[in-house]
């Protein structure tokens, strides 16, 4: 069995002082004159107000000590230093889910989600209601160690597994997740059912044999297919020449922090409050900084290709993800939007669907109380 080390977060003032100095010393090129300038990536004056406050006002030290607040550790599988919160909650060890991230998210994804989830009787709720959390940072995100190459979301999938069962020691357990955590999340399902008994997801990425068979399912892949063409760029890029952009960011948190916060407003639900109100900027800084500070743009990035690499979204005839899953379908989702359950529940075992009020990509970090609710209650039915 691997050896689990207890890890903290340490960023040093001189390191932190090297970010910063680059920060104020960013050669700002123009930016179109236009009402909308998230029409033509991230909006100059929303950078420049952004940069400010992470050299003037953004508590680093403060951000570290809560990324330490929560019990973290590393342990080795495979070729892998994997780093993950382990949270054990009034559940004491009967109730394990693992939650896995996406890009350009973080574990810090879920910190106003992880209190509530373990510990409900804290917050007025059920101790019943309680699990115990295992939260990863992907390989080559955050603070797990980087691939020598890129590696996809199976293989991540299996890495998870055995974090779970031979590190942990959890015969069974519960998964979720979002963007490439809902893809782990699917593979713990697909390739893990033994072990990974239901998941829950917040964005559906496999895909049936056949593609769409109705007029509801044409219309959506249509509507998928414009949404692409519009804010589909960096997919393209970082799945086909990822090294491209870790070469235009590296030594620039600048120009990391602008391809990053361009995600966060176009994939967010901003229909009824501003980014700010969204994202509020120590937040997002935080985030920002976790792939600054650990050389995780590039490898991120590489993360695209792994898809690739390991085969795809399709499944081939007759095959099907038969593992329960449950799906939230958070409204504001511009890019990745809800296929019709038809479509979906030919790729996946789809036992709850839930369309939540309101949220976006980043579920559980726009709208942590629904997250927590929704998750709740799939587990109660689990």
């Amino acid at each position: 069995m691997a050896e689990i080390k207890p890890f903290e977060v340490r960023w040093t003032e001189a390191e932190v002082a090297k970010v910063l100095d680059q920060v104020r010393a960013y050669p700002w090129p123009p930016a179109p004159e236009v009402p909308d300038g998230w029409a033509y990536g991230c909006d100059g004056a929303y950078l420049k107000a952004l940069c400010a406050h992470w050299t003037d006002a953004y508590d680093w030290r403060a951000a570290m000590a809560d990324l330490n607040r929560f019990p973290q550790f590393t342990a080795r599988v495979e070729d892998y230093d994997l780093h993950f919160l382990h949270v054990v909650g009034e559940a004491g060890g009967r109730r394990p889910l693992i939650v896995t991230h996406g890009w350009p998210g973080s574990h810090y994804e879920f910190w106003r989600a992880i209190e509530k989830l373990a510990f409900p009787s804290r917050f007025g709720g059920d101790p019943a209601d309680a699990f115990d959390l295992v939260i990863p940072s992907l390989p080559g995100f955050g603070f797990s160690s980087k691939p020598r190459r890129p590696i996809g979301q199976r293989t991540t999938a299996r890495l998870f597994n055995t974090l779970m069962t031979q590190v942990l020691g959890y015969g069974s357990y519960l998964a979720q997740g979002g963007d490439w955590g809902a893809m782990v999340t699917s593979w713990l399902g697909r390739d893990h059912g033994a072990h990974a008994r239901a998941i829950h997801l917040n964005m559906l990425g496999f895909r049936p044999h056949g593609g769409p068979t109705n007029e509801a399912e044409v219309a959506w892949a249509t509507k998928q297919a414009g949404a692409m063409e519009v804010m589909g760029a960096y997919f393209r890029l970082q799945v086909s020449k990822p090294q491209s952009i870790a070469w235009m960011g590296a030594g620039n948190p600048v120009g990391q922090a602008a391809w990053i916060a361009e995600r966060f407003h176009d994939w967010s639900d901003l229909s009824a409050k501003s980014m700010d109100e969204a994202y509020p900027k120590d937040r997002l800084l935080t985030n920002i900084m976790i792939y600054v500070m650990t050389g995780s743009f590039t490898s991120g990035a590489w993360y695209y290709r792994g898809l690739v690499e390991e085969g795809g979204l399709a499944f081939g005839p007759g095959e099907r993800l038969e593992t329960p899953t449950a799906f939230a379908n958070f409204p504001g989702e511009p890019l990745y939007s809800a296929p019709p359950r038809s479509f979906a529940e030919r790729a996946y075992n789809v036992v709850r669907w839930t369309d939540m009020p309101s949220g976006g990509h980043f579920a559980a970090m726009e709208e942590p109380d629904l997250f927590v609710d929704e998750v709740r209650a799939w587990g109660r039915e689990t």
